[in-house]
């Protein structure tokens, strides 16, 4: 009895000994796993902090680009050779600072597209070497810009624009022998289908001017009259950024006698529209024939 009596005291005695010596070692874990919480979280809330400071930088840079391409576009529209020439200079920085950048090399496309055609309204002398080579240049950032992102319509309508000029300094001959025909007419079809209505309904009065000038037997005068007429009845008719519309219907209709009256009011309006002095020397040579 005794005997047992000693074992049981043994006993207990044991595991109040191993109790006192698990106590600290668990406070010790405790604490250890405490400190690598908090470090974990420290870590945590400093990649955090990193993340918010690099996204922020990225947004600084992207508004600085975006700032910058629109204070050209807003060059651009102004029109004049200055001005599309400060444009150019400044899309060219963006594009040369980020080549992959779709708007940059599009807004490239549309400035060396406007220079080379504020340069023929001007008839500054040498003109159509100005439109071969900005021509040319306008079709390959337009490409560019295509290849970054084909669902967009203006990478579409500037390469097609870029052609029109190109063609003014080589001839509409010159630009078919090298197979623009098909590539132009792609480009317009493309951005009609994608946004009829940019540019103030721009790919609608290309279609309709890619029609009518293309020389016979690949003209269609029919398709021509029916892409102006879709135009008239837009919202951007007789606004004085699409004043040149009035000149190329006028011209179309001109040619039939049924027609010549219209044609007659849509020249005379050109002076109520703009005071742009290209288009208004255009219609009035044209009533001048009539």
């Amino acid at each position: 009895m005794r005997k047992v009596f000693s074992c049981i005291l043994f006993a207990l005695i044991l595991c109040a000994s191993t109790l006192w010596a698990e106590e600290p070692l668990q406070q010790a874990m405790d604490s250890a796993a405490e400190a690598e919480k908090a470090v974990t979280e420290t870590a945590g809330e400093a990649a955090v902090q990193a993340e918010d400071a690099g996204a922020k930088v990225k947004e600084v840079v992207v508004k600085a680009k975006e700032d910058m391409l629109s204070k050209a576009d807003a060059l651009i529209d102004k029109g004049g050779v200055d001005n599309c020439k400060k444009g150019l200079d400044l899309c060219l920085e963006e594009v040369n600072k980020d080549p992959k950048s779709y708007r940059a090399n599009w807004m490239a496309a549309k400035a060396f597209r406007e220079y080379g055609n504020e340069t023929k309204k001007a008839e500054t002398p040498g003109w159509e070497a100005v439109c071969k080579e900005y021509g040319k240049k306008g079709m390959g950032y337009a490409e560019k810009a295509i290849e970054l992102d084909p669902k967009k319509p203006e990478a579409h309508y500037w390469y097609g624009t870029s052609v029109g000029t190109y063609s003014d300094g080589v001839s509409i001959l010159t630009a078919l022998k090298e197979g623009l025909k098909d590539k132009t007419q792609t480009s317009f079809e493309t951005a009609y289908k994608l946004d009829k209505l940019y540019e103030k309904g721009g790919p609608i009065i290309a279609l309709g001017r890619f029609w009518q000038v293309l020389p016979w037997p690949l003209n269609d005068k029919d398709k021509s009259l029916e892409y102006f007429r879709e135009f008239q009845k837009t919202k951007f008719y007789k606004h004085p950024d699409t004043v040149e519309f009035n000149v190329y219907f006028g011209e179309l209709l001109m040619e039939n006698s049924n027609t010549k009256d219209e044609a007659k009011a849509l020249l005379e309006d050109v002076p109520k529209i703009s005071d742009d002095k290209y288009w208004n020397k255009k219609a009035k040579a044209l009533l001048a024939d009539m």
